[in-house]
């Protein structure tokens, strides 16, 4: 069975009728021809956007010349209420020294340190998914539960049943089905006195979800202070000062990486798992195969991701198929020259993981799920070459390796306790939110295993 995706458009519609199709989802506004071309440009009355979908130009913009594409900030017009000026969104030094004060709590070694914490949600999980019953249910809130308790585990060692911890996720879940990644503002000129188009219930669940975590944050404050702080993400990057200024975050400072790592850290991970649980719902085989290798764990042993070698090739193809974050927005700085058009400065530079990931120039049944093919010679080079579910170069996700290593134990670990079966005529239909979701949800069968 060929996992789902959304339907394209058809090849030449107005600008109104685009930005029609745009509000209701940014995916299957595009066109087919998009996943055959290696560069597109889409004109719109105040500026020219060019999708790149050429590894040699996503070369070019993410890895060798990344300060010259910064962020455009057309995509900081939906998101600045809730994330502020957290490293998602921030350029030039800002950026590079916010980068500097979280990175070091995402190194290797904090990774085995966090993962007990992993481990317990994951034992959650299994333990919530017991009273799933007998009919069908939608599997995304379920992994959004998953990877929220997650969350707070490693960063504020607390569970997704404390009070504020279930305060901020459920806010959440009703912020993301109401923000897109890119609203209607990122086509209008920068106007002050314009309206950027936010919903008042958008902006209204911004500022609850901010206040919440600013309680958080005040709090893990004066457990420093008071020398009482649990030694988990929250507390090191709390603590870590910037080496070239000694400067640490401030209170507001804090409060926009919080959310920006609950969005990456959340958001992401729980779009991710749900996808990878539907495509092994479709391709049994491979589902019985990973709940096999799921058996090595018996006890809480950070040894045991090493052994994991086929639910993480399986969430690999997941992530090809199903990038959680679809499109990454540039804008150009110099003058530029992109396969025989001259790009001015300002244009807007779209890599989209969607479209790449797909590329029928590139990849082998680049549509099919095929775990298996990143042991082949096309599945090694288009891993290095058109392969960036976290982005790529300088701006990588700092949390690239962490949710790889929880969304493949979350996986493991449920199917070692339970079946997943597809439901006859629920067929999901990607969108893109804050991340590509199922357009209804995703209805899966769940039954729990005899063995487990």
């Amino acid at each position: 069975m060929i996992p789902p995706k959304p339907p394209s458009r058809p090849e030449r519609v107005s600008l109104f009728r685009y930005l029609r199709l745009f509000r209701q989802d940014i995916l299957s506004a595009q066109p087919a021809k998009l996943y055959r071309a290696w560069m597109a440009e889409f004109k719109t009355p105040f500026f020219r956007s060019y999708m790149v979908n050429d590894p040699k130009l996503v070369k070019t913009v993410l890895n060798e010349r990344p300060m010259d594409f910064p962020k455009s900030d057309r995509i900081g017009e939906g998101l600045r209420p809730l994330l502020g000026d957290s490293v998602f969104l921030t350029n030039g030094a800002v950026w590079e020294r916010q980068r500097r004060i979280i990175d070091p709590a995402f190194e290797g070694g904090r990774l085995r340190e966090a993962f007990p914490a992993m481990w317990e949600a994951a034992e959650a999980a299994v333990d919530r998914m017991r009273n799933a019953g007998a009919d069908p249910i939608d599997i995304e809130p379920e992994t959004s539960h998953a990877a929220a308790d997650v969350i707070f585990r490693t960063l504020f060692s607390i569970p997704i049943d404390h009070e504020i911890a279930s305060e901020v996720f459920h806010e959440f879940r009703d912020y993301q089905r109401t923000q897109p990644l890119l609203n209607i503002a990122a086509f209008l000129p920068r106007f002050k006195w314009l309206p950027r188009g936010f919903k008042a219930e958008t902006k209204s669940t911004a500022r609850r979800i901010r206040a919440l975590i600013t309680r958080l944050t005040d709090e893990r404050a004066a457990a420093i202070a008071a020398g009482t702080a649990p030694d988990d993400l929250a507390t090191k990057i709390m603590t870590t000062a910037d080496p070239e200024t000694g400067e640490r975050f401030d209170a507001d400072e804090m409060v926009d990486q919080v959310a920006i790592f609950f969005l990456a850290g959340h958001e992401t991970s729980a779009s991710a798992l749900a996808w990878t649980l539907y495509l092994l719902a479709t391709h049994p085989e491979w589902q019985e195969r990973l709940a096999g290798e799921a058996q090595v764990l018996d006890k809480m042993d950070f040894s045991v991701v090493s052994k994991l070698k086929l639910s993480r090739d399986v969430f690999r193809e997941s992530l090809r198929l199903y990038p959680p974050v679809p499109m990454m927005v540039r804008e150009t700085t110099c003058p530029e020259h992109f396969r025989d058009r001259d790009v001015k400065i300002g244009s807007q530079v779209v890599v989209s993981p969607w479209h790449l990931h797909r590329q029928e120039r590139l990849w082998d049944n680049p549509d099919g799920f095929d775990p298996s093919r990143w042991a082949t010679e096309n599945g090694k080079q288009c891993q290095r070459d058109a392969y960036i579910p976290f982005s790529s170069g300088k701006r990588v996700c700092t949390g690239a390796g962490f949710a790889m290593i929880e969304g493949v134990l979350l996986l493991s670990m449920l199917l070692k306790h339970y079946r997943f079966d597809a439901v006859e005529g629920e067929v999901p239909v990607p969108v893109a939110h804050l991340t590509v979701r199922s357009k209804d949800g995703i209805w899966l069968r769940v039954t729990p295993r005899d063995n487990a």
